[in-house]
Formats: structure tokens, C-alpha cells, sequence
């Protein structure tokens, strides 16, 4: 037995409560294990026996979750008394190991030296992970909002650049785009199933992405005016739509008013202590900050570090959303950089605007393993950068097989709570990335790839212009203008209407958010990707170089490229009733 991948850890992703009844418990061991027991009881059960020892019930543990080189093994125990401790019983072959949380020994050796259980000390219901439900069920569509759509109040000053004009971009080119566009677009989102918004950025800053913000109070005149945001919010809630806005509160602007009276006062100013200043010469005018006179965000001397640690940034910004959260009722924040602003700033914040508004959504930029922000009542969700990468990489990569697939999908929701898994927030590109169709060969595979997206536990977000394959590999040309002109000749009829048909069945069947993914694997054909979900709905995508036989399990809900129960190459194929 491979004693060295035999992991678990109490209080942690391998044990967590799931409700306030309920406690899940995970074990990590290698793939030559047999059987995997847990033995548990409430840690008083002996003195309440009149028994000098501990003793527990005997459960076995089922097979959970496979990946590269483990098996996750799990259960769901209802502790009567909301406490729970316990150790573990592992077998493979022959051998028998015992796993308490002091060591691993053979039944043997067992009464030779002292027991440290397991032990999960109490169901608190405060303590339990609590996302907004309606989260798992939203389809988010990502906007630029200076390239998505000028409103009917759009008035050219000179200075917006001819809308979809991408000769020669720049990255201080303004178009025009504001919220009355979006506002005026919402009828295409709805029809397209749509049922969230996020924005990036929309407060006054000098730049077109607005990450780094002059005033937090004002939002950017280019966009329009707080009844513009309100009129919004209200109109898309009345389309079953939601609004998420992008709060950039790592750094600020060079014309942050508390950085430009830092420059100017120096250590004299009563926000001195709002940035991280290392230096007495950090007025100096270098757009690097390599120097290290201050911090900032990667190094760009326009982007100064907000010290979060500090109670008053933090009253500063707490104010803020909670203002955002009462006056105009959005339904989420996103954070920018969530992973360097204070775990002390986030969980005040929550804790805030959970009272404010206890649905409301908060989702954390964090690109790696993300656990330690959504197990402490801090973000709701995390970007699933994860996610975006196994996909990216497997389509990309025609030597990897479905098996891989599955491992690198299984790591991705294995390193978080149940409830958390249901509302990550995946997608195929964002702002910060090319775009997802440049790393497919053709519209058919960012099909299959929009169909695994929409078909996966988590909360979908479709980059805007996705749906009709717009491309964009670098950064200004991933930002382009909606082509609405192009649109509205129905230039990109048959794109939207695939696309609008693969996220009707998301909407359609609640099976689809639900976490449960059971893939097939054919050794014959290693690039078909066949999964189940929840046993009722059945997803075949061959990304194989050869068509495969693949007979319909029910009834058919969507299929492209297939025919005679043959799925071509770059084909799909939705069932019902598996």
C-alpha cells in the first residue's frame, strides 16, 4: 500500500459541513486501496456509555472522485448530537492500515502508544458555507462596457474612436460604449438566455478598462450617471437578469484622491498609512515601481497599493459597496485581485454586506487554489482559472485523451466544498485572456466547448461576443466593439442560434447545476468526452480525430454533426433520460 498518499485532514476540504445536519467526510489514498472504512461517534459516546474507551459505528466509505494518481473516497454522516470524531480503517489486499490523526498503524499496533481522533467539534450553523442559491442557476455574461453598446443618448465629443474600428488599436481608445447600451441591449440577453451581468469596472478613471480608478463615488461620465446604474439594475431585474459589478480595491488611480494628497503632504498626510510607502524619495516620477519606493500592483508605479489592513481603507470601502448595495440593489461584487486585499478587510466586508443584502453574490479574482478565502465567510466564489485552463488545454491538445480530461476536471472540484463547487464561476475567456475561439480549429469546437461549459457544475460566464466567435488574441484585440451592425443583419444568425440552443438546457434542466458528473471512458476512442449528469442528462463531444458510434440514450436535445449514430469529428450530442 502506498502509505504516503493516504491524506485526510479534519476541518479542512476533506471534512466540512454540508447544512446544519449534515457533516461530509473525505479521504485521498492511492488507487491500489480496496476498501476504506470510517469509524464514528460523538466524542462524548463513551462517557455517556459508562465505557473507559471510545468506540464508534463501522460505515464504509464509497469511491468518489478519481484523479492522476489518487481516488477520493466519501461519505455524509448526520451526527445526532452535531459532533462528530473519528479515524479510518484502510484496505488493499491483504493490508490493513488504521489512520488517526496522530498516525497510521496496523491493527496490531494499535493499543501500543496513545490515539489522537479525528474530530469535528460542531455544527455551527453560523459557520457553514452558505452561497446565494440562486447563483448555481445563473448564466453570467462578462461586458466591457465601453465596447459592448452605445445607448440612444451616445454623443460623440471627439474624443470615442469610430465604433468597431480596430485598425491600429491603442490601449487609451475610447467608443463610446455606456450603460444606457447595455441597458437598451437587454432584450438580446434575455433571448439569449442570459441571466446575470457582470461589468468590469464603471467608476471615473482616465483608461477604457477602468482598473484604476480616480473616484469610487462617481461613475465614469464616458458611462453615464448613477440613475443610468439604477435604471439598469432595475430594468434588468425586471428581465430576470442580475448585475455584478468589479470592485478594484488592491490599488487605486495615480488620481486617487488619497494618493495625490500623500504625494503632496507626504508622511504628514492623514492617509499616509492607506498605501505601502517605503521610501522617502517615492514622489519620483519612474513608471516602475521595481525600486520598491511603494508598492503597486505589478510593479505599475500608476497603480498604487491600498494597505486593506488598515481600519479606516476598510471603513472606506465597506461604505462603499454597502452604499452600492442599498442605493442601486446590484446583485453581486467581484474583486479584483481578490487574493492580495486582507483577509481581514474581505470578512468584514461580508459580514456587512450579508446583512445588508444576504443574497448577495461575492466572487473573488483569485487564478490558483482558492480555498482559504471561501471557507472563512470571506468570497462566495472564486474565477475557476483551473477550469478554464483543463478545457483550454485539452482541446488545444490533441495528444491528451478524456481520461486526462476527467482528472484534471475532478482536481478542479475536489479542492473545494460541495456547496462552493456548485457556484464557481467558470468560463473560456475573459478580458484577461485570448479569446476562446482562437484556440479552437473551427466554430465546432468552440461549440463542444461552450457545451461543456454550460453542461458542468459551477455558474457559467460567457465572455461578451463569444457567442458569435469574435476573435482576439492579444489584449487591445480581445477587447473589440460588439459588431451590433453585423448583428442585426443576422450575419451571425446561425451561431447565436446554436449557442441560445445549448444555454436553453442549462436553464431547462436543474440537473445541470447540480455537482454530480459520472464520465465514460472508450480506450478505443480516447478524445470521445461522455458524461452523465445526474443520470438524467447524457453529453457526447467527439474531439477525437475519427467519427464514433454513438447510439442516443433518449430522447435528443441538441446534436450537431451527428447522424445515423455516427458522431462526426467536432460533433455533438445531448440525451434526456440516460
Amino acid at each position: 500500500m502506498n502509505l504516503s498518499a493516504i491524506i485526510h485532514r479534519s476541518n479542512s476540504e476533506f471534512c466540512y459541513a454540508l447544512d446544519k445536519d449534515r457533516v461530509a467526510v473525505t479521504i485521498k489514498t492511492g488507487k491500489e486501496v480496496d476498501h476504506v472504512f470510517i469509524i464514528h461517534e460523538d466524542p462524548f459516546i463513551n462517557q455517556l456509555r459508562r465505557k473507559p474507551d471510545w468506540f464508534g459505528k463501522r460505515s464504509e466509505m464509497q469511491k468518489y472522485m478519481e484523479l492522476d494518481r489518487y481516488i477520493l473516497w466519501r461519505i455524509v454522516i448526520s451526527p445526532p448530537y452535531k459532533r462528530l470524531q473519528y479515524y479510518f480503517e484502510i484496505q488493499s489486499g491483504n493490508e490493513s492500515y488504521m489512520l488517526y490523526e496522530s498516525k497510521l498503524v496496523t491493527p496490531d499496533r494499535i493499543r501500543e502508544t496513545s490515539r489522537q481522533y479525528f474530530k469535528f467539534p460542531w455544527l455551527n450553523p453560523s459557520d457553514i458555507i452558505t452561497p446565494p442559491e440562486w447563483v448555481q442557476n445563473t448564466i453570467w455574461y462578462q461586458i466591457m462596457p465601453d465596447r459592448f453598446a452605445r445607448g440612444s443618448n451616445f454623443k460623440n465629443d471627439g474624443k470615442f474612436k469610430e465604433w468597431a474600428d480596430m485598425i491600429s488599436p491603442h490601449w487609451k481608445d475610447l467608443y463610446g460604449g455606456n450603460l444606457k447600451g447595455i441597458t437598451e441591449k437587454l432584450p438580446y440577453l434575455k433571448k439569449l438566455g442570459i441571466g446575470g451581468i457582470y461589468m468590469t469596472p464603471i467608476f471615473y478613471s482616465p483608461s477604457n478598462h477602468k482598473y484604476d480608478t480616480i473616484d469610487y463615488r462617481c461613475i465614469d461620465p464616458d458611462f453615464g450617471t448613477e440613475d443610468d446604474m439604477k435604471e439598469l439594475v432595475q430594468q434588468a431585474h425586471q428581465c430576470g437578469i442580475r448585475i455584478m459589478i468589479d470592485a478594484v480595491f488592491n490599488h487605486c488611480g495615480a488620481d486617487f484622491f488619497a494618493w495625490q494628497d500623500v504625494r503632496k503632504n507626504g508622511n504628514n498626510s492623514p492617509y499616509y498609512d492607506w498605501f505601502f510607502i517605503n521610501s522617502d524619495d517615492f514622489r519620483n516620477d519612474s513608471y516602475s515601481t521595481e525600486d520598491g519606493r511603494f508598492f503597486s500592483f505589478s510593479f505599475w508605479a500608476g497603480m498604487p497599493k491600498m494597505n486593506t489592513n488598515h481600519p479606516e481603507v476598510i471603513r472606506y470601502f465597506t461604505n462603499l459597496c454597502s452604499y452600492w448595495a442599498k442605493e442601486w440593489d446590484i446583485d453581486g461584487i467581484r474583486f479584483d485581485v481578490g487574493d492580495e486585499i486582507s483577509h481581514t478587510f474581505v470578512r468584514e466586508l461580508h459580514r456587512k454586506l450579508k446583512t445588508i443584502k444576504s443574497d448577495i453574490f461575492l466572487l473573488g479574482e483569485i487564478w490558483n487554489d482558492s480555498l482559504g478565502w471561501v471557507t472563512t465567510k470571506e468570497y462566495d466564489s472564486v474565477m475557476n482559472y483551473p477550469f478554464c485552463g483543463c478545457v483550454n488545454d485539452f482541446f488545444a491538445n490533441e495528444q491528451l485523451n478524456t481520461k486526462e480530461l476527467m482528472y484534471m476536471l475532478n482536481y478542479c472540484h475536489s479542492i473545494y466544498p460541495e456547496q462552493v463547487t456548485k457556484v464557481l464561476f467558470n468560463f473560456l475567456d475573459t478580458h484577461d485572456t485570448q479569446r476562446a475561439i482562437d484556440n479552437c480549429k473551427n466554430e465546432d469546437v468552440l461549440l463542444q466547448k461552450l457545451t461543456f461549459l454550460l453542461t458542468m457544475p459551477g455558474t457559467p460566464c460567457i465572455y461578451y461576443a463569444t457567442e458569435i466567435a469574435m476573435h482576439g488574441k492579444e489584449t487591445m484585440y480581445n477587447r473589440q466593439c460588439m459588431p451590433w451592425s453585423k448583428i442585426e443583419n443576422g450575419d451571425y444568425e446561425d451561431m447565436i442560434g446554436k449557442v441560445s440552443q445549448i444555454i436553453s438546457l442549462r436553464n431547462k434542466y436543474s440537473e445541470l447545476s447540480d455537482n454530480d458528473v459520472r464520465f465514460v471512458i472508450h480506450e478505443d476512442s480516447p478524445r470521445l468526452i461522455d458524461y452523465i449528469r445526474s443520470e438524467k442528462i447524457h453529453v457526447c463531444l467527439n474531439a477525437g480525430g475519427h467519427p464514433c458510434a454513438v447510439e442516443p440514450t433518449g430522447k435528443v436535445l441538441y446534436s450537431n454533426l451527428y447522424k445515423n449514430n455516427i458522431l462526426n469529428t467536432d460533433g455533438i450530442l445531448i440525451c434526456e433520460n440516460c
